[in-house]
């Protein structure tokens, strides 16, 4: 199974709640314990500015690239400024294109970033400024790779974004679960929201997915499926308020690759949110998602 990886991940956030140094933490780990090998990461490119304008509109490009981005703007992303980070979110985008079309090739793909899913259009906010996985099904749409997509999203909060995003769109699917009494405020209706109980542990969580995932699929088949992986549902993780365990965390990926392998759909996985109180746990969530992954890709 192949990963992609770039260096260049980390968002130049220095001391922030979010720790994007999880990126570069994450491959390490995966690399000491024997998951993948420096042979297995592929470097992605910069998404281009065309991919991105398939999803973002012109003047919000112009102000990320130009840093003329109002003090407003810049409070609304959650994140400091730098061209660092419009790299490192480029690059994102990128990785997620290259995850897609390894995916269709290989069945399943890993991008060590990415899952930016409260971007929207014409704006950044909550640690997330170009939408990534929507820039990947335009581009793979765009070049007939694939028709339809499904956002599977199991971070913590609503993707709003990518609700708002595809609201009108029938080739793509959005599937959200996720704490209700959580930020995003207001959430925009996904295809399928699951809105959980603050302290949701493990087994009430598993089969509310399992009952979505199968709902879903029930409606819509994809050619593609982006996997938004975040760690956050964690019962430690600072943002959030469900109560999962490592253990649950990873039956939770392991049910989403099943459920895609038993229907010959192709998964791309993308990070997403992670705040745990140790930003070791958040790398090891990270590290177990991938690693079961490759289970699934070499099984």
């Amino acid at each position: 199974m192949k990963l992609v990886y770039s260096d260049q991940y980390d968002l130049n956030l220095g001391n922030h709640v979010f720790p994007s140094v999880k990126y570069r933490l994450t491959k390490e780990e995966l690399v000491r314990k024997g998951v993948i090998s420096e042979e297995d990461i592929l470097q992605p490119e910069p998404a281009s500015d065309e991919d991105i304008a398939r999803v973002h509109h012109q003047d919000y490009i112009e102000k990320l690239k130009r840093g003329t981005l109002s003090y407003e703007e810049i409070l609304r992303m959650e994140v400091p400024y730098s061209p660092e980070l419009v790299r490192a979110v480029w690059l994102a985008a990128g990785g997620s294109i290259l995850a897609g079309r390894l995916a269709v090739k290989d069945r399943l793909a890993v991008n060590l970033s990415g899952g930016f899913h409260h971007a929207f259009p014409d704006h950044g906010e909550g640690f997330c400024v170009i939408h990534d996985v929507a820039v990947a099904i335009r581009r793979l749409q765009a070049d007939a790779v694939i028709r339809t997509a499904m956002a599977v999203d199991c971070d913590v909060h609503q993707g709003n974004g990518t609700a708002f995003i595809f609201r009108d769109d029938p080739t793509v699917f959005t599937l959200s679960i996720h704490q209700e009494r959580n930020y995003p405020y207001p959430k925009p209706p996904s295809n399928l929201d699951i809105n959980l109980e603050d302290g949701t542990k493990d087994e009430e969580y598993l089969t509310a997915l399992e009952e979505g995932l199968d709902k879903s699929f029930a409606q819509f088949k994809p050619d593609i499926i982006f996997y938004v992986a975040g760690a956050d549902p964690y019962r430690e993780d600072q943002l959030g308020g469900l109560s999962l365990s490592m253990e649950g965390l990873m039956e939770r990926d392991r049910m989403v690759f099943k459920k895609a392998r038993a229907k010959g759909i192709p998964c791309v996985v993308t990070l997403a949110g992670g705040y745990a109180r140790r930003v070791e746990d958040t790398v090891q969530i990270h590290a177990n998602t991938v690693r079961v992954a490759k289970d699934f890709a070499e099984s």
